[in-house]
């Protein structure tokens, strides 16, 4: 199993997620928002366009981290990608 975690390395949910997956023999492709342009604007056109976001717009949430599993998923809660992993 392997999901890509969006989020930042200054953001501790996103460093707990990485290691609660990592326990978890989870792959993970951490895509850090804040260190890669790159990454930062895969995120923007993934939070304007994707539904996952819906909920987010119009909040002061970012919506990190973010979890893209292997079928697609877009979540934010852990406990999904670790569920899929049990499947």
């Amino acid at each position: 199993m392997k999901a890509k975690v969006i989020g930042s390395h200054l953001c501790p949910d996103t460093l707990w997620a990485i290691n609660q997956l990592a326990e978890a023999n989870i792959e993970t492709d951490f895509k850090d928002i804040l260190s890669c342009h790159a990454d930062l604007k895969q995120y923007l056109k993934l939070r304007e366009t994707s539904e996952a976001y819906a909920e987010i717009h119009g909040t002061d949430r970012l919506g990190l981290p973010c979890f893209i599993c292997e079928d697609g998923t877009i979540t934010f809660d852990i406990k999904i990608v670790l569920n899929k992993k049990s499947n």
